[in-house]
């Protein structure tokens, strides 16, 4: 708790960031499950071209991409980039994990240069010696700034990685999907 209390004004954007990163990752790991990417009975599906009974719905990437494909008959131009567009669907809010990354640490740097700062402002001219209850307060917040910028930090950037290779893995399977759509032969 003293971690928190001795944080000062740098909690309130530390605890922001924090919020951040846990919302969009959560989000994003829902968002990114199978069953809203391609199910397995479609992935199943599409792995041995059983095309003719493949539904299109609005649940997942792939039953979008089906339905779109049956709607619209677009070319392959037009599949590849409605594609593209649902690929870039699943990395909404990713960028916001890039943002908390670079800011969480540099909020924990301001902290440490601030609490350094109010140690050294309180050197005493007569004696050169700090007075106790400032220099504590001032290491207090050097230290325990750079801790919670670097433990919000470390997390999102876990989590970064994790999701931005979730979302490569899940496009290939999409391409593939597409592909299979490309080489699917017209049926008189």
């Amino acid at each position: 708790m003293d971690l928190l209390t001795n944080a000062g004004i740098f909690l309130y954007p530390l605890a922001l960031c924090s919020f951040v990163a846990v919302a969009i990752t959560i989000e994003r790991l829902l968002a990114l499950r199978d069953s809203r990417v391609m199910p397995g009975h479609l992935l199943a599906a599409f792995l041995a071209h059983d095309l003719d009974n493949l539904q299109g719905d609005a649940g997942s990437v792939a039953g979008r991409i089906i339905a779109f494909n049956k709607e619209r008959r677009p070319d392959v131009e037009g599949l590849n980039a409605f594609a593209r567009l649902e690929v870039s669907r699943m990395e909404r809010g990713i960028f916001l994990l890039e943002v908390v990354i670079g800011v969480a640490p540099l909020l924990g740097l301001l902290g440490t240069v601030t609490g350094l700062t109010q140690v050294f402002s309180g050197f005493s001219a007569d004696t050169g010696l700090p007075e106790p209850a400032a220099f504590i307060r001032g290491i207090a917040l050097a230290l325990n700034t750079t801790i919670l910028g670097l433990a919000i930090a470390i997390p999102a950037l876990v989590a970064h990685a994790y999701l931005l290779r979730r979302v490569e893995s899940l496009a290939a399977r999409i391409s593939m999907a597409v592909q299979v759509l490309i080489n699917e032969k017209p049926r008189a």
